[in-house]
C-alpha cells in the first residue's frame, strides 16, 4: 500500500474512532474555555491587564488542552494489539506517528477554533485579533499535537512516569508559546511557523523511537 494511502487510512481511522466518543471531543475546548473563565474572574478587577494578557493565556490554554489525550494516544493501541497488528502489515511506526499527528491536530485545532470566540470575549480581547490568532492557533496545533503524541510515546514507555515526561518534554513548547503569543513582533508568525515545521520534521522518528522502545 502507497504510503499516502496507508496514512490517509490510518488518518480516517482515528477520526471516525474519535467521532464514535463525543465526550472525547469536547473535552479538550471545554477545557480552554474553563481556563479562559478562571483567569476571566481571577483578572476581572484588571480589564486592560486582563486584555493585555488575552493572547498568552489563549496560548497556555491550548498546550494544556493538547496534553489532556496525552495517556491514551498509544495506550489504546497497545492493549488491543493495533501495534502489532500494524508492524506485522509493515506498517511502520514512523507512518503511524505522522498519521496520528494530523488526526490530532485536527481533533485538537478546529474544536479550539470553535471555542475562540468566546474565550476572545471572556476575555475581553480586541476583536480585529481575533482572524490572526485564529491562523496560528490552527497552525500551531499542527506542533502542539506533534509534541503530544512524543510525549504519549513517551509515557507509554514510561511505566508511571508520565508526570517526569511531561516536564521533560513540555519545555519543548515554549517557542511555540513564546512566538504565538508575540504575534505583533516582526517575523513572529514565520518563526511561529518555523519551530512547527521543526517538531513536525522529528515528532514522528521520536515518536517511533519510543513506541519502539517501550514495546522492546
Amino acid at each position: 500500500m502507497r504510503p499516502f494511502q496507508t496514512i490517509r487510512r490510518l488518518v480516517a481511522r482515528d477520526l471516525a474512532r474519535a467521532l464514535a466518543r463525543p465526550a472525547d471531543l469536547l473535552l479538550p475546548p471545554a477545557f480552554f474555555l474553563l481556563v479562559a473563565i478562571l483567569f476571566a474572574f481571577a483578572l476581572g478587577a484588571d480589564g486592560l491587564l486582563l486584555s493585555r494578557a488575552a493572547t498568552a493565556i489563549l496560548w497556555v490554554a491550548a498546550l494544556l488542552a493538547s496534553l489532556l489525550p496525552v495517556a491514551t494516544l498509544y495506550a489504546a493501541d497497545e492493549a488491543d494489539g493495533t501495534l502489532d497488528q500494524l508492524a506485522v502489515r509493515g506498517i511502520a511506526a514512523e507512518t503511524l506517528a505522522l498519521a496520528r499527528i494530523i488526526s490530532s491536530s485536527l481533533l485538537l485545532g478546529l474544536p479550539l477554533l470553535v471555542a475562540l470566540a468566546p474565550a476572545f470575549l471572556l476575555l475581553g480581547a480586541p476583536p480585529e485579533e481575533a482572524p490572526r490568532l485564529a491562523g496560528a492557533l490552527l497552525l500551531g496545533s499542527l506542533g502542539l499535537a506533534a509534541l503530544a503524541n512524543v510525549m504519549g510515546a513517551l509515557t507509554l514507555g514510561a511505566r508511571g512516569g508520565g508526570g517526569l515526561v511531561a516536564i521533560l518534554v513540555v519545555p519543548v513548547a515554549l517557542p511555540i508559546l513564546i512566538f504565538g503569543s508575540g504575534l505583533g513582533a516582526a517575523g513572529a508568525l514565520r518563526l511561529l511557523a518555523a519551530s512547527v515545521l521543526l517538531l513536525l520534521a522529528l515528532a514522528p522518528f521520536a515518536t517511533a523511537m519510543a513506541l519502539r522502545l517501550a514495546r522492546g
